[in-house]
């Protein structure tokens, strides 16, 4: 009888020690998903802040270039942008300081929703190699998204490929609806390829490099350097082509936006080399 029960002792303690692991293993599973998903998340976000930067950069970057054709003190209109836009020029000598208003009840511009100022100026000088362009958000929304920004974009007429190049700082807050909010500081430049002098501001194609880091609430931060040069055209909301790297402590992979198509689909591929699709908003 007493064998027995040590037979059914230890059959019991097996059960149960079965079970346990069969738990821990099955919750480390889930855990390891979850930060996946998570991590994940954060990559798909920093792609909005991309596309917000994007945006932003456009914006400016073809007022200027309206402005610097125009050279008059008075309220201007480029020429992709609609009516319910406002862009107010104050010239002093040879200063600017330029006001593009989005109103109180926003504007959709591209589809997407603006609502705010982008107020931005500049010390004008025709032969000089190099303007930097400062400007502010004020109570700016992208879709619903609260862009917090003070920046800085360096101009250099002619680069060494010969091509106007703009050196953009990267210090941005970007809050969503939902109360998640992301930083990001760091160093993008934008190399003017094809469309300069054109004319026309929808042919542009620019070729965008760098190196950044996205700070996410939850403490997790993110360091990305750009590997094929991403390619913007003006066209397309969406990059059409081109990688970075990310990094981040025990994660980490190669974010891709394929080969030229414009859409809103992207892959990332973790260090491990499993490949995810992601679709952008």
């Amino acid at each position: 009888m007493k064998k027995i029960n040590s037979i059914s002792t230890f059959l019991f303690s097996f059960l149960v020690l079965s079970l346990v692991f069969t738990s821990c293993s099955e919750n480390e599973e889930t855990i390891e998903t979850e930060n996946q998903l998570e991590n994940t998340l954060e990559v798909q976000r920093s792609a909005e802040i991309d596309q917000i930067d994007n945006i932003l950069g456009d914006l400016i970057i073809e007022v200027y270039e309206d402005q610097e054709s125009d050279l008059a003190d008075r309220t201007i209109q480029a020429n992709n942008i609609p009516s319910c836009i406002t862009i107010t020029v104050v010239a002093e000598q040879n200063y600017r300081a330029i006001t593009v208003d989005f109103g109180t009840d926003g504007c959709l511009f591209n589809g997407h929703l603006f609502r705010g100022q982008i107020v931005f100026d500049y010390t004008r000088n025709p032969e000089a190699q190099q303007i930097t362009i400062n400007y502010n958000l004020v109570d700016f929304y992208l879709d619903a998204k609260n862009i917090i920004a003070s920046r800085s974009i360096l101009k250099e007429l002619s680069n060494e490929n010969g091509n106007p190049q703009f050196t953009h700082d990267l210090s941005i807050t970007v809050i969503w609806p939902n109360g998640v909010q992301a930083s990001r500081e760091g160093t993008r430049i934008r190399e003017w390829v094809e469309g300069f002098g054109s004319g026309t501001f929808s042919d542009n194609v620019f070729e965008i490099t760098g190196n950044w880091t996205a700070t996410f609430v939850n403490g997790n931060t993110h360091t990305y350097e750009v590997i094929t040069p991403l390619r913007r055209e003006i066209g397309c909301i969406y990059f059409v082509s081109g990688s970075f790297d990310v990094q981040r402590t025990n994660f980490g992979g190669l974010f891709d936006y394929g080969e030229g198509e414009c859409d809103n689909q992207a892959t990332f591929t973790f260090n491990n080399g499993e490949e995810i699709g992601i679709t952008l908003n």
